[in-house]
C-alpha cells in the first residue's frame, strides 16, 4: 500500500488525516484550502471601483484643461496610463496582504511571465501568424467564431500556462483562492502589455477614449483569467478529471470571444463611437465574475468542511 502524503508539502501522514476530492492533506495545509479570503474579494470590488474613478479623473483632466500633447510626450502619457490599471491592482493587493500574507514576488513574477507570453507569443500569434486585423471584421459569425477561437484561446492558454507550469506545483499555491490571485496577476500582465501594445501602434492616444479602452481590457482580461485561476486551484485540490482545464480554457476563451463581439456592438452604431458601453459592460462582467467565483469558492469551502 503505497503512503499516503499531503499533496501540498509532501509530508506523510498520520492518522486518518483529511482529502478532499482524491487529494490527501495535513491538518495545516487541510485547514488552508477550506479557509476563507473575504479580504480579497472585498478588494476585488474596491478595485473595480477605483478603476472607474481612475477613468473619471482622466476624463475630467482631459475635458476641461486640455493638454497639449504629441509627439514622444503623447506616447509616454499613454505608456503611463497603460501601467495605472496593474499599479492600483498592486496597491490593494499590497493591503490586502497585510492582512492575508501572500508571497509577493510569486505574484509579481506571474504577472511579468504573463507580460512577457502576451509580447513573445499571444500578440505575434494573433496579428502575424493568424493575421486576424484582415479577416476578423468581415461578418458577426466570423468574428465571434475568430474571437474565441483564435484570439480567445491564445490569450487564455498563455495566461494558464503562466500559471500551471510555474506555480502550480509550488508550496506557495496552497489555498484555494491563491489559484484565483495568482490567474488574476497572469490576466493583468497580459492586459498590460497588449494596453502599451495598443497605445505604441498608434503613438498615443486620446486620453478620453486611451483610458477606457486600456481599463477595459483590463477588467475583462483579469476576469476571464479569474476563472482560469479557479478551474487551476479545484484541479489542484481536489483531483479533478482530464476533462477539468481544457473545460475551463474553453469557458474562458468562449467568454473573452464574446465580451469583444458584443463591446464592439455595444460601442459601435453606425458612424459613431461610444466607449462609455464598452466600459458599462466590462464593469458589470468583471462584477459578476467576482461574485460568481466567490460564491462557488465559498460553496466548495462549505461542502470540504461538511465532508469533514
Amino acid at each position: 500500500m503505497s503512503e499516503r502524503v499531503c499533496c501540498v508539502c509532501q509530508v506523510p501522514l498520520t492518522g486518518e488525516g483529511r482529502t478532499i476530492g482524491k487529494r490527501c492533506y495535513c491538518t495545516e495545509h487541510y485547514a488552508k484550502v477550506v479557509r476563507g479570503r473575504d479580504h480579497f474579494w472585498h478588494s476585488g470590488w474596491i478595485l473595480v471601483t477605483a478603476l472607474i474613478v481612475f477613468i473619471l479623473l482622466v476624463v475630467g483632466v482631459d475635458t476641461f484643461a486640455r493638454p497639449a500633447l504629441e509627439g514622444g510626450l503623447l506616447l509616454a502619457v499613454g505608456i503611463a496610463l497603460a501601467l495605472v490599471p496593474a499599479l492600483i491592482w498592486l496597491l490593494f493587493f499590497y493591503l490586502q496582504d497585510r492582512l492575508e500574507p501572500e508571497p509577493k514576488r510569486y505574484v509579481i513574477g506571474v504577472f511579468i511571465l504573463a507580460a512577457l507570453l502576451a509580447a513573445a507569443v499571444g500578440v505575434p500569434v494573433v496579428n502575424d501568424l493568424f493575421r486576424v486585423s484582415d479577416w476578423l471584421y468581415e461578418s458577426a459569425v466570423i468574428q465571434l467564431v475568430g474571437g474565441i477561437l483564435v484570439v480567445g484561446f491564445s490569450q487564455e492558454f498563455l495566461k494558464y500556462a503562466a500559471v500551471r507550469y510555474t506555480l502550480f506545483g509550488s508550496q506557495e499555491f496552497d489555498e484555494r483562492i491563491d489559484g484565483v490571485i495568482y490567474g488574476t496577476a497572469a490576466g493583468l500582465g497580459y492586459a498590460t502589455m497588449l494596453n502599451i501594445q495598443y497605445v505604441m501602434s498608434n503613438a498615443g492616444v486620446d486620453l478620453s477614449v486611451g483610458v477606457i479602452r486600456i481599463v477595459v481590457t483590463a477588467l475583462a482580461q483579469a476576469s476571464f483569467s479569474g476563472i482560469v485561476g479557479y478551474f487551476l486551484a479545484q484541479d489542484k485540490f481536489e483531483g479533478k478529471p482530464v476533462w477539468w482545464m481544457p473545460a475551463g480554457v474553453t469557458l474562458a476563451a468562449v467568454l473573452n470571444g464574446l465580451f469583444v463581439f458584443l463591446r464592439d456592438l455595444a460601442s459601435v452604431r453606425g458612424l459613431q463611437f461610444n466607449p462609455w458601453n464598452g466600459l458599462i459592460l466590462a464593469t458589470l462582467v468583471a462584477l459578476a465574475i467576482l461574485g460568481v467565483l466567490f460564491w462557488l469558492m465559498r460553496r466548495a469551502n462549505k461542502a470540504s468542511l461538511a465532508q469533514a
